[in-house]
């Protein structure tokens, strides 16, 4: 693999490192552990709205 193709993938990584990681803490919090104590709780609400019917 040449040398502009070596930086070009580190490149790439550095971005998905970026997307995935960091935007993540900052764009999309645990509402379940922060609104629930227990996983029985998270359940719960999770089963209650995926068959919740509008």
């Amino acid at each position: 693999m040449p040398l502009w193709g070596r930086k070009l993938w580190v490149i790439i990584i550095i971005k998905l490192f970026i997307m995935f990681a960091i935007l993540k803490l900052f764009l999309f919090p645990d509402l379940l552990k922060k609104n629930f104590d227990n996983d029985k709780e998270r359940g719960n609400y999770v089963l209650e709205q995926i068959t919740v019917k509008t």
